[in-house]
């Protein structure tokens, strides 16, 4: 006698996993404002995005505590005064970040030259980045983090999926066909062939 068995429902993932989602994000986000920044600024066609492994925890840390923000808030005020009172909480956890660091000589950014700095910690030229990367964050980044489940199945998560043009085949010729297409791809080669800007 075969036994089905019967799938658990999805479930939401875990504090740590979104913290690692945000983190990820904030990290990726950091790269990519630094690069536009230095091309608007110095005009240099090599994009060169900088950040520190501080950013992984500072951003991961800050976002997951805006979630929190946002699910209190989402029914009580509107998102442009929500946009501010998170921007409010970026300053003051880059400010708390940024002080505890410098302590032990290990804070990544130093806002010295921008005219409306305090302890070169925080600067209110961001203010505007800030509030924007805040939409960005509770309209695209956290509302669609908390959509996502964990779902208890097939160890690859596609081993029951059919293909599209017949489903007939079995699994591991649907994987095997898989590999086959990724050597064809030429994806075995892990030569990047990036070129570090020092």
């Amino acid at each position: 006698m075969v036994t089905m068995a019967v799938a658990e429902a999805p479930v939401p993932l875990t504090a740590l996993s979104r913290w690692y989602l945000y983190a990820i994000h904030g990290y990726f986000c950091e790269v990519m404002f630094t690069a536009a920044w230095e091309f608007v600024v110095n005009c240099n066609w090599k994009f060169p995005g900088v950040t520190s492994v501080w950013a992984l925890f500072i951003y991961g840390t800050c976002i997951l505590i805006v979630e929190r923000m946002y699910l209190k808030l989402r029914g009580r005020c509107p998102v442009l005064l929500r946009c501010i009172i998170y921007t409010l909480w970026t300053y003051l956890w880059e400010f708390g970040t940024g002080l505890l660091l410098r302590q032990f000589n290990a804070c990544p950014w130093d806002y010295s030259e921008f005219r409306y700095n305090f302890m070169g910690l925080i600067t209110a030229e961001y203010a505007v980045p800030w509030f924007c990367a805040s939409f960005i964050v509770e309209r695209l980044v956290i509302r669609k983090t908390l959509r996502l489940r964990f779902h208890e199945g097939p160890e690859d998560g596609w081993s029951n999926h059919r293909s599209d043009a017949g489903g007939g085949r079995g699994v591991g010729e649907n994987l095997g066909a898989g590999r086959r297409r990724e050597r064809s791809r030429g994806m075995d080669n892990s030569a990047n062939g990036y070129l570090k800007a020092e």
